[in-house]
């Protein structure tokens, strides 16, 4: 048995999305904006020497305006796909973090809200887990995945 790693060099600065898992009563908070047709997670990327915990926390304050605890990644995803709108091609790294907001007032924002950041306006929205697969919603995975969270992260790679 050994260990080993791979080495991924980067010709951009911020490559690691990081995506909100937040749910209640069997649906998950999903956000559009004025850019995107379809729905996705709230997320963001991580700045260079900050962790991906850091960086969770971080985004979730700027975008949502709660303070949150982290209770564990779920997934390590790979996607490679070609986005709707810019129709440019992508391979994106995410980590997909289980959250915990019951310290928040999240719930009585009610279901469906809209909060602006950097002059971008954000729509979230309560997502019921079986209204997911007719949705316009990424990652494709987590239409099916959301059924079944892991107990220790998985590693995941699709292709969209």
């Amino acid at each position: 048995i050994f260990i080993s790693h791979i080495n991924i060099k980067i010709f951009f600065y911020k490559f690691v999305i990081l995506c909100k898992y937040i749910i209640h009563n069997n649906k998950i908070l999903a956000m559009h904006d004025e850019r995107s047709p379809y729905y996705y997670l709230p997320g963001g990327r991580v700045q260079i020497n900050e962790t991906a915990e850091d960086a969770m926390i971080r985004e979730i304050r700027e975008e949502l305006e709660i303070d949150i605890n982290i209770i564990r990644p779920l997934w390590f995803n790979q996607g490679f796909f070609c986005e709707d709108v810019s129709n440019e091609n992508y391979h994106e790294i995410c980590i997909y973090f289980l959250i915990d907001y019951s310290n928040t007032n999240l719930l009585s924002s009610g279901n469906q809200f809209t909060l602006i950041e950097n002059k971008h306006k954000h729509v979230y929205e309560w997502l019921e887990f079986g209204r997911l697969e007719k949705e316009y919603f990424y990652p494709i995975f987590l239409k099916e995945a959301i059924f079944n969270l892991p107990e220790y992260m998985q590693i995941i790679s699709n292709y969209d």
